[in-house]
């Protein structure tokens, strides 16, 4: 039922996403005392807080796209103790929230997880959700646990692996990493703090 209303929610922001002309794109929600969820593209006090965000003159709606896996992917986030957006942002940059994607190389599932590194973290089924994003969320949390934090390192080392990290002494200079390192940071940012985000801790 939960699920359903925040469905209802992210359809009728996006409803009013495209009412509103691209200088104004940002919306702010706000919860009065009684409850009740209030929208707009122009705040008029400072309790409201900014649920899409306006960027280079494209909108997006934080994690609409990720409501169907909303749960899992918070329920394994916080067991490991990483950033839920964070987990967003790396999913949507390496299957776009599909689970069934399978690339060239090899990779599988929403985290897109290479033979290999699923069977190190037991992964038994890469093209269930629960399982691949169990595993791919501790392979992330092992990753900046060895790079003490390196937000740029570890997703480097989740792109080309950490040999290559090590090889070339940071980023390696391939197109491709240095491209998915910059695109995990961008949807990143995006997700902090607007959409379906910002919706859910109004709501509580």
């Amino acid at each position: 039922m939960r699920r359903q209303h925040l469905v209802g929610l992210s359809i009728a922001i996006a409803a009013m996403v495209m009412n509103i002309t691209p200088a104004i794109a940002d919306v702010f929600a706000y919860k009065d005392a009684n409850g009740v969820l209030t929208f707009t593209n122009v705040p008029n006090h400072a309790g409201y807080r900014r649920v899409i965000k306006e960027s280079n003159g494209q909108t997006y709606l934080g994690s609409t796209a990720s409501s169907a896996y909303e749960d899992l992917i918070r329920s394994a986030a916080n067991r490991h103790n990483l950033d839920v957006d964070l987990v967003r942002a790396v999913i949507r940059a390496e299957s776009d929230f599909n689970s069934n994607a399978r690339s060239q190389k090899g990779a599988m599932g929403l985290m897109q997880l290479m033979p290999e590194t699923a069977r190190f973290h037991k992964v038994v089924d890469a093209f269930d959700p629960s399982d691949n994003v169990e595993g791919g969320v501790r392979h992330l949390k092992m990753l900046l646990e060895r790079y003490q934090g390196n937000l740029e390192l570890s997703l480097a080392a989740y792109n080309a692996g950490s040999g290559a990290v090590e090889k070339h002494g940071g980023i390696p200079p391939f197109a491709e990493t240095r491209e998915y390192v910059r695109r995990v940071l961008r949807y990143y940012d995006s997700y902090r703090g607007s959409g379906l985000t910002s919706i859910q801790q109004l709501r509580q």
